[in-house]
């Protein structure tokens, strides 16, 4: 069923584009080791100005496109990995990289095209090359994951749209080919569900332990800064609800951490698009958390979550993720809030309880969370106080008209005759 789903998926991708796309191969290799490995189709339209008017062309990328040996680039001394794509003469295509040594992610897309190719542009009023550039491109995967979305996805770069399909791309490789562990896009969610990541080792399962009781997680205080000043903020109590192979045990056992804010670092990166929140608690301990931005609607989500961990009664280390969440739902310039305790699934045994949050990954202002958005489960708590006060009011409202019709009844058997 999951195969047909996936074919059914590359189907379209093909049918909206015509079938006329094709895809390229394309690598950036530093020695005899490759860094940055692409299978893509790209069409981009353009626009362009004539004599009298303005035209637009659709140009896919050919497969006879090449990469820019001299302008891509693994990325060292504090300069991003690149790839740089060359189609025709004065044409290229360019994806730069970053990543925080948890997840990776295009960073900025940029397109050149000359003007004075009057076989893609006839009749333009000007032999100019063009350069034009964008850092929203939502494109992002875990490190040592292949990124992979055969939806058809666009970006606008200043008169042109770019449109990918049936991408598989990993940057940052250690390995000579893509990851066989995949990072699925969220427009791939909507054509099957996608089994979430997992890199556990497998183990056999016996009937779990109860977790141990613990009372609830001290709230902490987190944020990450860049040259700009704060760009995210968060202030929550997080509870970890795990479970692994216990050494001592010899089998499958659940466990309850809290998470000490007073033992935990965090650190992070903030892109337009893409927000990162890293917390190592007590050095074995790794909480990755990724909100994505559709710079559309403006609106943001918990999209992905990663666990590493490394516990002294592990048989093994572990490691779970999910990066297709929707979590925690806001708008840019507000924060999401949620004082009650909610339960994150992440991926089959593993989950995270979240108390007295309050979170904002983008458009934060002055060091201050914006105005709170808060969770159902607390406008229904804010609701009850409201509806018991009616009905009581209700309620003393029956009882006092029921009194003054006994009232005035007892009158009326004592009138004078």
């Amino acid at each position: 069923m999951k195969q047909k789903s996936h074919l059914w998926a590359h189907l379209v991708a093909c049918c909206l584009i015509l079938g006329v796309v094709r895809a390229v191969t394309l690598e950036v290799r530093e020695g005899n080791a490759t860094c940055i490995k692409a299978d893509l189709s790209a069409s981009l339209s353009i626009t362009y100005n004539t004599a009298n008017t303005s035209t637009t062309v659709q140009v896919n990328l050919p497969d006879s496109t090449t990469v820019d040996a001299g302008s891509s680039s693994c990325g060292s001394d504090g300069q991003p990995a690149t790839l740089v794509a060359v189609f025709g003469p004065g044409h290229t295509l360019g994806l730069s990289f970053s990543t925080n040594g948890s997840v990776y992610s295009v960073a900025m897309l940029s397109l050149q095209y000359n003007l004075s190719d009057s076989s893609l542009f006839p009749q333009a009023n000007s032999s100019d090359v063009v350069t034009v550039m964008t850092t929203t491109v939502g494109m992002w995967a875990w490190r040592n994951t292949t990124y992979r979305c055969v939806s058809p996805a666009s970006v606008t770069v200043g008169g042109a749209t770019v449109t990918f399909s049936g991408v598989r791309m990993e940057a940052y490789m250690t390995q000579e080919d893509l990851s066989s562990a995949e990072s699925i896009c969220m427009a791939d969610q909507a054509v099957t569900t996608a089994t979430p990541m997992t890199t556990a080792t497998p183990m056999t399962t016996s009937p779990a332990l109860p977790p141990a009781p613990q009372g609830p997680p001290e709230r902490g205080n987190y944020s990450v800064t860049t040259g700009n000043g704060t760009c995210l903020m968060a202030m929550m109590g997080l509870q970890l609800n795990v479970s692994y192979s216990s050494l001592s045990q010899n089998k499958t056992v659940q466990q309850l951490l809290n998470i000490d804010p007073n033992l935990t670092l965090s650190s992070g990166s903030c892109e337009p698009s893409i927000s990162t929140l890293l917390l190592t608690h007590e050095g074995n301990t790794n909480l990755s958390f990724i909100f994505t931005l559709n710079t559309t609607s403006r609106k943001y989500h918990l999209s992905g979550l990663r666990l590493v961990a490394n516990w002294p009664d592990m048989r093994e280390p572990l490691s779970v993720s999910n990066s297709s969440l929707s979590y925690l739902p806001s708008s840019v310039g507000r924060s999401y809030s949620c004082n009650s305790e909610q339960t994150l699934s992440i991926v089959e045994g593993f989950s995270v309880n979240t108390f007295r949050l309050q979170v904002q990954p983008f458009g934060v202002t002055s060091d201050q969370f914006g105005t709170a958005e808060e969770c159902q489960v607390d406008q229904d708590q804010m609701l009850i106080p409201i509806v018991v006060g009616a009905a009581l009011s209700g309620l003393v409202l029956v009882v006092l008209i029921a009194y003054l019709i006994g009232r005035k009844r007892s009158n009326a058997g004592y009138q004078t005759i």
